[in-house]
């Protein structure tokens, strides 16, 4: 890879997590863009790979949130009945 490429995917991504940081998302998207359209540009073949292998990775995000979700619930269902219980302790 050229030295200007490396130089341009470094620098792009860099201002997009700076520009996401101080809550210009429209300016940090479209600097991520750039950033991948060099990598793509870079490497078609692994891209397009990714591309065609990106719904499954989407679904097993979509099921490890799933369940970090239902995980938190009930931790916080569990130490509600533990205060209650520790409550009851304390007035009794």
């Amino acid at each position: 890879m050229e030295g200007w490429k490396k130089a341009l995917i470094a620098g792009s991504a860099t201002a997009a997590a700076v520009m996401l940081l101080k809550g210009r998302h429209s300016l940090g998207m479209v600097l991520a863009g750039v950033s991948l359209a060099a990598v793509a540009s870079e490497y078609p073949q692994q891209f397009a790979r990714f591309r065609r292998k990106l719904p499954g990775y989407i679904t097993k995000g979509v099921s490890f949130i799933d369940t970090a979700s239902r995980l938190g619930e009930r931790l916080a269902e569990a130490a509600n009945g533990r205060t209650d219980w520790y409550e009851g302790l304390l007035r009794g």
